[in-house]
């Protein structure tokens, strides 16, 4: 077991733009990932587990729903807070804060912004301690980029409504307490709608086999006649724009997230390109070693002060859901070339469970897909800036 020895590169003083108590906030879940994720995260991956004892930590941390108001449960912090606790969890491992942004952005945030005051008071404060834990149903086997085509439906029964469909590729499915499903109501409207476990009829099959993300959960949820109370319904979510804007708020950490793990690997290439001799010299002095080295710094100084300007546009409500395409889709290419150039500089012992990469360059091929593709985010780029839609 190697001893965590990761030291944060900040090429341009961005710690210098960040106020104290997100440095605090950072620190914190730092060093508890150093202690609670490092030394067990490698094994959990090769045995395709996920470490759920972790979770009392993570709620204990304030890693579910940090910006959440403190009346629900939540940590009543800022957006750049939260994108730091989402870079620090990465850097640890994608399925680590894939657990925490699904709690906080697509749980919690729906319910909290569509959901009754009902529904807040119930089922806020559990999910912040992580006493319940949530799942988002939108994606279906056949409908991933193109939401508006979802068949998942549900009738009315009176006070009931009988929800029927499936949904794939599930963070935190098989563990789940709750689902937020999107499913379209009887006029074809897109509603939200809480699905708890135990109701008959609904079941969470585990997706086996990953090359990615395999520390992490992943699941279906199947709807087989389930009947559920019409006070789950989220009663102010009607049409794309409520699932959309969870999206826009998991992508938010998504784009720092994926600079966390091209943290990691960028200091780990460093501290092996320092030690590692070859030709009677360390391989960091030689030249080609050196521009793979000075590009990922590049790289990654880059995009910090690309999230930084989106935090602090989110801060203030003008984060637009283009800008947060942009930069969640430039995070996640970035550390997928720093990741791959990192192992080269690792060379043999790159593919190994001694080192991160490899496991960081797995996840981060699912990094790319997830909560909108690199290819739709391109385009959604394209749209803002021509005026013109091509994805049809």
């Amino acid at each position: 077991m190697q001893q965590d020895l990761f030291q944060s590169p900040d090429y341009f003083a961005v710690d210098a733009l960040l106020k104290e108590e997100h440095l605090l906030t950072r620190d914190a879940v730092r060093q508890w990932v150093k202690k609670e994720i490092s030394p067990i995260i490698e094994d959990y991956c090769q045995r395709a587990a996920f470490p759920s004892h972790i979770l009392d930590g993570l709620g204990e941390l304030g890693c579910f729903g940090p910006t959440i108001p403190v009346e629900y449960g939540g940590g009543g912090m800022d957006h750049i807070a939260y994108g730091l606790m989402m870079q620090e969890l990465e850097r640890g491992d994608s399925g680590i804060r894939s657990t925490a942004s699904v709690q906080g952005s697509l749980v919690m945030y729906p319910i909290y912004t569509f959901g009754s005051e009902t529904q807040k008071r119930k089922y806020l404060p559990k999910l912040a301690t992580g006493e319940l834990m949530g799942c988002f149903g939108l994606t279906e086997p056949d409908h991933g980029s193109n939401p508006a085509g979802m068949i998942t439906n549900f009738s009315d029964d009176g006070d009931h409504v009988i929800l029927n469909g499936a949904k794939m590729w599930i963070s935190n499915a098989p563990f789940a307490d709750i689902a937020v499903v999107w499913a379209k109501d009887e006029a074809g409207v897109i509603r939200g709608i809480i699905v708890e476990r135990g109701m008959e009829g609904f079941t969470t099959p585990e997706t086996k086999g990953k090359w990615s993300l395999r520390a992490s959960a992943t699941g279906e949820l199947v709807f087989d006649n389930v009947r559920i109370p019409k006070e789950n319904i989220l009663p102010e979510a009607k049409g794309l724009k409520g699932p959309l804007s969870c999206l826009s708020s998991a992508r938010y950490g998504i784009a720092w997230g994926a600079i966390g793990a091209a943290m990691d690997c960028y200091d780990t290439a460093l501290r092996y390109a320092k030690e590692r001799v070859q030709f009677g010299r360390p391989i960091g002095g030689f030249q080609l070693t050196q521009k793979k080295l000075a590009e990922m710094i590049t790289e990654i100084t880059k995009a910090q002060l690309l999230n930084w300007r989106l935090g602090v546009l989110k801060n203030e409500g003008k984060a637009t859901p283009a800008q947060i395409s942009m930069a969640k889709r430039n995070s996640c290419e970035i550390a997928a070339n720093i990741a791959r150039n990192a192992r080269t500089i690792l060379g043999g012992m790159g593919i190994t469970g001694e080192f991160s990469v490899m496991r960081h360059m797995m996840n981060l091929e699912s990094v790319m897909t997830y909560e909108g593709t690199h290819e739709i985010h391109l385009l959604i780029t394209g749209m803002d800036v021509t005026g013109f839609e091509a994805f049809k």
